[in-house]
């Protein structure tokens, strides 16, 4: 498992960043059931019996840090290694090369740059200490705040698609992806 080759918690300025573990999920639970949180996230769940099945059948939890601030949860991240798509006699230089990485964050907390801090902090993680070389992150195109935090990190819009997300709400809308290159942050870095 990804999360068990790097030492946990991580702390930032504000944040403690650690795997959820099972006492987390009601919190993370209660965050995700929000209307105004679920209106871009991939479900909107209902049940918290269902939600865990979910989680339990798609190993969705392997893949969940916990933020934490003055001890309380505050939101989640996402963080899924994978290996890089690679012709067969090069593909041991593409395992576990490349990554998704994704945010939750409760509507409380919001506007006070807290996953701004969170994901860069992963995004550090990913590159000096994982040794992933890319990553991605995906989005419905209208949602402002996390196309904003995927700019702050420095990751370019790759691919605008039209039309191909159903939304639950608003029906057939565009989808984004995002990445950034370990290359071109290490280069930012240096300016």
């Amino acid at each position: 498992m990804t999360f068990d080759r790097i030492p946990w918690p991580r702390r930032t300025d504000r944040l403690t960043i650690r795997p959820a573990e099972t006492s987390d999920l009601p919190a993370v639970f209660a965050v995700r059931t929000r209307a105004e949180v679920a209106e871009w996230m991939p479900d909107h769940p209902t049940s918290y019996d269902d939600w865990l099945l979910r989680l339990g059948r798609t190993g969705a939890i392997d893949r969940m840090l916990v933020m934490e601030t003055e001890g309380s949860l505050v939101g989640d991240l996402y963080l899924h290694v994978e290996d890089a798509w690679t012709q067969v006699e090069v593909k041991e230089p593409g395992k576990q090369a490349q990554a998704e990485i994704g945010w939750c964050l409760s509507p409380e907390h919001q506007g006070n740059g807290f996953v701004t801090e969170a994901m860069t902090e992963l995004v550090r993680i990913c590159f000096e200490e994982l040794g992933i070389r890319r990553l991605t992150a995906q989005a419905f195109a209208d949602n402002g705040p996390s196309l904003r935090v995927m700019e702050r990190l420095g990751m370019v819009c790759e691919a605008r698609f039209r039309s191909e997300s159903l939304h639950r709400d608003h029906g057939w809308v565009d989808g984004v992806v995002y990445a950034l290159l370990k290359d071109d942050w290490e280069a930012a870095r240096q300016r």
